[in-house]
């Protein structure tokens, strides 16, 4: 068996018993150990556009706001009908994946309908094209009754669990990893590395850079849908420009196609708001100066570990 399967395997038995004996672990460290989860899976992702593929999209809370609000809607109108008021724990969850699945699935399509147009730009001009479709997606909801409009949705049944962030993480790592590395996925690498020089030998950067930005897309909504399980309640403000920036900080800190990286740079990133609480007012000051630090001392990103692929330099 190949090993990034075996990898793959082992991290959902890992998961596995992490779940089982969640209920001996103090509910604030498992509190910080789901948020580390999902930011891993967003971090991940977007790694995938802005590390692997070159590109640089600043509206990745757009698309985990899609699976948020989708996979909530369906728990919500949908929930009481499909399972009733008791249902088994094995109906629980196949509810849960499904409703995870159409938000996944409906910020894939989200990030098609805006891949299309705007990959065929490039630099500065991409990062405004995304980060005008953050902001347009945030409007929208917040003008939806149905969807409690700029109060948002309350009453999200708890259906994230452990088990589940670790799964998906270890999924996304996994696929992210696979994608990259296959034959196909050379073309990520090379659309990343030139262009001009990918399109004379036969290969079709536009594509490359959809296919890229559908399957980032998609796992920003399944952390969506995990984040507003565990929330219970969501808001259009809690994904606005701000929760972009640190998924970008995320994949930046870690270095660009570093994936080691910035799987470890998501770990830190959700610690330090925990370490720093006493004076959290001042973290995204710290955030800032963090990221004019690193642009200046260390361009290639501050992880350097081992990994199948160096990350480009500034």
């Amino acid at each position: 068996m190949p090993k990034p399967h075996l990898a793959l395997l082992v991290a959902l038995a890992v998961a596995g018993l992490v779940a089982a004996s969640s209920s001996a672990i103090d509910p604030y460290y498992l509190d910080v150990l789901t948020l580390i989860g999902i930011n891993v899976i967003l971090a991940v992702s977007l790694n995938l556009v802005n590390g692997y593929t070159g590109q640089f999209s600043l509206g990745h809370a757009g698309f985990m706001s899609v699976g948020a609000y989708l996979s909530a809607a369906v728990s919500l109108f949908l929930g009481p009908q499909v399972l009733g008021e008791h249902p088994a724990a094995f109906a629980e969850g196949a509810f849960f994946l499904g409703a995870l699945l159409v938000g996944g699935l409906a910020a894939a399509l989200a990030g098609l309908v805006v891949g299309i147009p705007s990959l065929r730009l490039r630099g500065d001009y991409l990062a405004i094209v995304t980060l005008a479709f953050g902001e347009i997606i945030r409007v929208v909801f917040q003008n939806i009754d149905a969807l409690g409009g700029a109060l948002g949705l309350n009453g999200i049944p708890p259906y994230t669990t452990i088990f589940w962030v670790l799964a998906f993480a270890a999924l996304t790592i996994f696929t992210v990893h696979c994608l990259v590395h296959s034959t196909y996925g050379r073309g990520f690498l090379a659309v990343h590395d030139d262009e001009v020089a990918a399109a004379a030998v036969g290969l079709n950067p536009t594509r490359y850079k959809i296919v890229a930005f559908v399957v980032s897309a998609f796992f920003a909504g399944i952390a969506g849908g995990l984040y507003g399980h565990f929330r219970l309640t969501i808001t259009p403000g809690g994904f606005d420009f701000t929760k972009s920036i640190e998924i970008v900080v995320m994949v930046i800190l870690g270095g660009m196609g570093n994936m080691p990286g910035v799987v470890l740079a998501a770990v830190v990133l959700t610690l330090l708001p925990e370490v720093l609480r006493p004076i959290a007012e001042y973290r995204m000051i710290i955030y800032s100066l963090l990221l004019i630090v690193l642009m200046i001392l260390r361009p290639q990103g501050l992880f350097r570990l081992k990994a199948g692929r160096k990350s480009p330099g500034p």
